[in-house]
Protein backbone atom coordinates (compact mmCIF):
# COMPACT_ATOMS: atom_id res chain seq x y z
CA UNK A 1 0.00 0.00 0.00
CA UNK A 2 1.55 3.58 -1.14
CA UNK A 3 0.60 6.97 -1.81
CA UNK A 4 1.93 10.08 -2.63
CA UNK A 5 1.55 12.82 -0.78
CA UNK A 6 1.80 16.97 -2.38
CA UNK A 7 2.74 19.45 0.61
CA UNK A 8 2.60 23.44 -0.70
CA UNK A 9 5.29 25.24 0.95
CA UNK A 10 5.08 29.48 1.50
CA UNK A 11 8.79 29.58 2.59
CA UNK A 12 10.45 28.61 5.42
CA UNK A 13 8.94 26.51 8.26
CA UNK A 14 6.69 23.61 9.29
CA UNK A 15 4.13 22.28 7.68
CA UNK A 16 2.20 20.02 9.43
CA UNK A 17 0.50 17.22 7.35
CA UNK A 18 -0.75 14.52 10.04
CA UNK A 19 -4.12 14.73 9.34
CA UNK A 20 -3.77 14.02 5.55
CA UNK A 21 -1.59 10.65 6.38
CA UNK A 22 -4.26 9.90 9.52
CA UNK A 23 -6.64 9.57 6.81
CA UNK A 24 -5.00 7.50 4.47
CA UNK A 25 -3.67 5.23 6.87
CA UNK A 26 -7.56 4.77 8.29
CA UNK A 27 -8.79 3.77 4.94
CA UNK A 28 -6.99 0.51 5.80
CA UNK A 29 -9.29 -0.41 8.42
CA UNK A 30 -7.63 -2.88 10.88
CA UNK A 31 -3.93 -2.58 9.05
CA UNK A 32 -1.32 -3.55 11.17
CA UNK A 33 2.68 -2.75 9.89
CA UNK A 34 5.08 0.37 9.85
CA UNK A 35 4.53 3.29 7.91
CA UNK A 36 7.26 4.65 6.40
CA UNK A 37 7.45 8.38 4.97
CA UNK A 38 10.76 9.60 2.45
CA UNK A 39 10.81 13.11 0.94
CA UNK A 40 11.63 13.41 -2.47
CA UNK A 41 13.88 16.57 -1.83
CA UNK A 42 17.45 17.46 -0.62
CA UNK A 43 16.39 21.31 0.65
CA UNK A 44 13.54 19.63 2.82
CA UNK A 45 13.13 17.44 6.08
CA UNK A 46 10.45 15.48 8.01
CA UNK A 47 10.06 15.85 11.18
CA UNK A 48 7.82 14.36 14.35
CA UNK A 49 7.15 17.29 16.50
CA UNK A 50 5.83 19.06 18.96
CA UNK A 51 2.01 20.32 17.54
CA UNK A 52 0.76 21.61 20.20
CA UNK A 53 2.24 25.37 21.13
CA UNK A 54 3.17 26.75 17.83
CA UNK A 55 6.12 28.28 19.26
CA UNK A 56 7.82 24.88 19.42
CA UNK A 57 7.97 25.37 15.55
CA UNK A 58 8.79 28.68 15.71
CA UNK A 59 12.18 27.88 18.02
CA UNK A 60 13.00 25.10 15.71
CA UNK A 61 13.05 27.39 13.03
CA UNK A 62 15.38 29.96 14.77
CA UNK A 63 17.50 27.66 15.90
CA UNK A 64 18.26 25.93 12.19
CA UNK A 65 18.68 29.44 10.68
CA UNK A 66 21.42 30.36 13.13
CA UNK A 67 22.94 27.03 13.05
CA UNK A 68 23.22 27.15 9.37
CA UNK A 69 22.25 30.86 8.01
CA UNK A 70 22.15 31.83 4.39
CA UNK A 71 25.73 31.95 2.31
CA UNK A 72 25.34 35.83 2.71
CA UNK A 73 26.45 35.63 6.18
CA UNK A 74 30.23 36.30 6.25
CA UNK A 75 30.64 32.88 9.09
CA UNK A 76 29.30 30.90 5.62
CA UNK A 77 31.09 32.67 2.83
CA UNK A 78 33.37 28.76 2.17
CA UNK A 79 30.91 27.51 0.76
CA UNK A 80 30.78 27.32 -2.87
CA UNK A 81 27.64 25.95 -3.99
CA UNK A 82 25.72 29.40 -4.31
CA UNK A 83 24.13 29.80 -7.76
CA UNK A 84 20.86 28.49 -6.76
CA UNK A 85 20.95 31.45 -4.11
CA UNK A 86 21.48 32.41 -0.83
CA UNK A 87 18.94 29.43 0.91
CA UNK A 88 19.96 26.48 -1.26
CA UNK A 89 23.46 25.43 0.08
CA UNK A 90 21.88 25.78 4.07
CA UNK A 91 19.02 24.07 2.51
CA UNK A 92 20.87 21.16 1.71
CA UNK A 93 23.16 21.17 5.33
CA UNK A 94 20.01 20.97 7.19
CA UNK A 95 18.76 18.66 5.06
CA UNK A 96 21.76 16.66 6.09
CA UNK A 97 21.17 17.01 9.57
CA UNK A 98 17.18 16.11 9.89
CA UNK A 99 15.68 13.21 9.28
CA UNK A 100 13.91 12.82 5.47
CA UNK A 101 12.20 9.47 5.85
CA UNK A 102 10.30 8.66 9.53
CA UNK A 103 8.93 5.31 10.65
CA UNK A 104 5.44 5.10 12.51
CA UNK A 105 3.74 2.28 13.70
CA UNK A 106 0.29 1.20 12.64
CA UNK A 107 -2.01 -0.64 14.67
CA UNK A 108 -5.72 -1.13 14.16
CA UNK A 109 -5.35 0.95 11.27
CA UNK A 110 -3.97 4.06 13.11
CA UNK A 111 -0.65 6.04 13.44
CA UNK A 112 0.77 5.60 17.59
CA UNK A 113 1.98 8.79 17.63
CA UNK A 114 1.75 10.47 20.86
CA UNK A 115 -0.45 12.72 22.21
CA UNK A 116 1.25 16.00 21.37
CA UNK A 117 2.92 14.80 17.88
CA UNK A 118 2.37 15.61 14.81
CA UNK A 119 4.00 14.77 11.46
CA UNK A 120 5.58 18.09 9.72
CA UNK A 121 7.54 18.43 6.54
CA UNK A 122 10.68 21.26 7.40
CA UNK A 123 10.84 23.52 4.65
CA UNK A 124 14.58 24.76 4.51
CA UNK A 125 14.27 27.13 1.34
CA UNK A 126 13.18 30.62 0.91
CA UNK A 127 10.21 30.39 -2.18
CA UNK A 128 7.07 28.29 -1.98
CA UNK A 129 7.85 24.83 -3.22
CA UNK A 130 5.45 21.96 -4.21
CA UNK A 131 7.12 19.19 -2.46
CA UNK A 132 6.45 15.23 -2.30
CA UNK A 133 6.60 13.04 0.03
CA UNK A 134 6.04 9.25 -0.27
CA UNK A 135 4.07 7.28 2.24
CA UNK A 136 4.41 3.26 2.75
CA UNK A 137 2.36 0.79 4.78
CA UNK A 138 3.95 -1.97 5.12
Amino acid sequence: MNTRFSITTNGPGLYEFTPQVAAWVKTYTGAEGVLTLFIRHTSASLLIQENADPEVQTDLQAYFHRLVPPTTDPLMRYLTHTYEGPDDMPGHIKAALLPVSLQIPVISGRMTLGTWQGIYLFEHRDQPHRREVVAMLR
